[in-house]
């Protein structure tokens, strides 16, 4: 009885296994396209479940129509005028006039259709059907010949998307004002307009097992290191997952250090920005469906380095420069510093400017940290209300809630009028920081600082500064130390950290990531007056 029912447990698995096997829904990786358009056309359907966007268009050519094509095409994804006059046209009329007996040798109709009678200039071959179904999924149109076991690829992608504007994250007062969109071919153009070189490389893949995403790498060979290149090669092709929606999900699965508030990604959707990185010897990866690129290796300095310095004279964006690396401290030290010194150190303030403080908080209950912690989450709701609302009324809502709730709050005796002007301030602080990254990392290490403030007092700031700089140092971005050249002691590269130096002293790359190709410019461009000796 006991054996019967082990036969009978095996035969159905056997039935199973094999019902698997000759499903529809077996890995189309594995299977050939047929000679036979009919059943080719029923593979298709199976597999995209009979979608109704799914178009097939079936019909006969030659003086008889006695040769049967099929063309396949997702509606809305391709361009019907270019489908229509250089792929049905052609194939339904002109392709009437087929020479006698074309279609009496195996596969002289295809030949003769792909060389003779399709009009566009992408076009290619595939003979796996896994290939087929990826680009009438991708906006091409298939033609598929009946006694052919291959299949004509023809380009006619075209969707609708967003038209070329300027960055919204990075807008500019002077520069380019053209930005990324979420099409990868028109992101790829963007930056090929710029950098007009047949060593500009651009490797594609595909991640995402059921989104099939394009990713493009983009270097220029000679100029970055090979080994960052490579690594860039090796860590995305570790990538398994069911899809990629943003390039955001490729920056967390490749970061060196996933654990730190730190991103060692630089991101972007200014294509004059990744042009200048990929100058200085970096690895941009261009991801389809966003706006935003990512650069590799990215350095600390480069969160507060902004376009538009080096569209400036040098002064000037040494000027603006200067002030996004007060602004980071101020965003960063500012609240912590304050509780400090009001709950330890009050010798520190002046006498009339503490009396004056001490008359403010005076009939306040919370303690100082309690103040600012209060005003500070307040602050941050209000900013995130701003962001989530529509455009039109966001930033009202932001900057109107939050005069009304300062105010209402220090006329009710919560909070007094001192720390809601060094909550104002440490909020505009952090708007003047060129990267939202960075800006939002300083937003929250400036909760533990000041808790660690109100502790420890100065000391505690420190410790906590001490702390933020080693983990900091110990950061790498693809083997480059994140805070180099100010930990590597590089003073070449100084002439761009701190201050925007002249273009005519820049004339080299980065030391730790043009090392390569070193020399940017030759020597001697300072301009000088007509008829000097020094010029002569």
């Amino acid at each position: 009885m006991f054996k019967r029912l082990l036969k009978a447990l095996a035969s159905l698995y056997k039935k199973r296994q094999k019902k698997v096997r000759n499903s529809p829904a077996e890995p189309v990786s594995k299977l050939l396209i047929s000679d036979n358009l009919d059943k080719n056309i029923r593979y298709i359907k199976t597999s995209l479940g009979n979608s109704p966007d799914l178009i097939i268009r079936k019909f006969g050519i030659g003086i008889k129509q006695q040769i049967m094509c099929a063309v396949v095409h997702i509606d809305g994804m391709t361009d019907k005028g270019i489908m229509g006059q250089n792929v049905l046209k052609n194939l339904m009329i002109d392709a009437r006039l087929t020479p006698p007996g074309i279609n009496k040798i195996q596969g002289n109709a295809f030949r003769w259709i792909r060389d003779s009678v399709v009009s566009l200039s992408e076009v290619k071959e595939a003979t796996e059907l896994k290939d087929v179904l990826d680009a009438v999924l991708s906006g091409d149109t298939v033609l598929m010949v009946d006694g052919t076991a291959r299949a004509l690829i023809v380009s006619t992608r075209r969707w609708e998307s967003r038209a070329i504007e300027e960055p919204l994250a990075e807008p500019s007062v002077r520069g380019p004002r053209d930005g990324f969109t979420e099409v990868l071919k028109t992101n790829i153009t963007l930056i090929r307009r710029r950098i007009k070189s047949p060593r500009l490389r651009l490797e594609q893949v595909k991640i995402g097992e059921i989104t099939g995403t394009n990713v493009v790498i983009v270097y220029i060979k000679g100029v970055a290191d090979d080994k960052v290149v490579e690594e860039v090669r090796r860590r995305i092709s570790k990538i398994c997952v069911d899809g990629i929606l943003e390039s955001g999900y490729i920056e967390e699965l490749i970061e060196d250090c996933p654990i730190s508030p730190f991103s060692t990604i630089g991101h972007t959707e200014r294509p004059d920005k990744v042009a200048a990185q990929l100058l200085e010897g970096k690895v941009a990866i261009l991801c389809d469906n966003t706006p935003f690129a990512l650069t590799v290796p990215a350095l600390f300095n480069e969160f507060l380095q902004a376009p538009e310095d080096y569209y400036e004279r040098y002064f000037i964006g040494s000027f603006t420069r200067g002030l996004r690396y007060i602004s980071m401290f101020a965003s960063l030290t500012l609240p912590a510093v304050w509780v400090s010194i009001i709950t330890f150190h009050q010798e520190l303030i002046p006498t009339p400017l503490l009396l004056s403080i001490a008359a403010a908080r005076e009939g306040v209950p919370l303690p100082a940290v309690g103040e600012v912690l209060l005003m500070e989450f307040a602050f941050e709701v209000l900013r995130e209300a701003g962001v989530r609302l529509p455009r039109p009324v966001g930033g009202a809502i932001s900057i109107v809630g939050g005069i009304v709730i300062g105010e209402a709050a220090v006329q009710a005796g919560i909070v007094s009028a001192p720390v809601v002007i060094i909550v104002a301030f440490t909020g505009i602080a952090s708007y003047a920081i060129a990267v939202y990254p960075l800006s939002i990392t300083l937003r929250l290490l400036r909760f533990p600082l000041t808790i660690a403030g109100s502790i420890l007092g100065l000391y505690g700031v420190m410790l906590g500064l001490i702390m933020i700089h080693i983990h900091l140092a110990s950061l790498r971005s693809f083997g480059v130390p994140f805070l180099s050249p100010i930990s590597t002691g590089s003073l070449s590269d100084f002439k761009d950290v701190f201050v925007r130096g002249p273009w005519w002293i820049m004339f080299k790359r980065p030391q730790f990531i043009g090392h390569r190709n070193p020399v940017r410019q030759k020597r001697g461009l300072k301009p000088r007056p007509p008829g000097n000796k020094k010029e002569n």
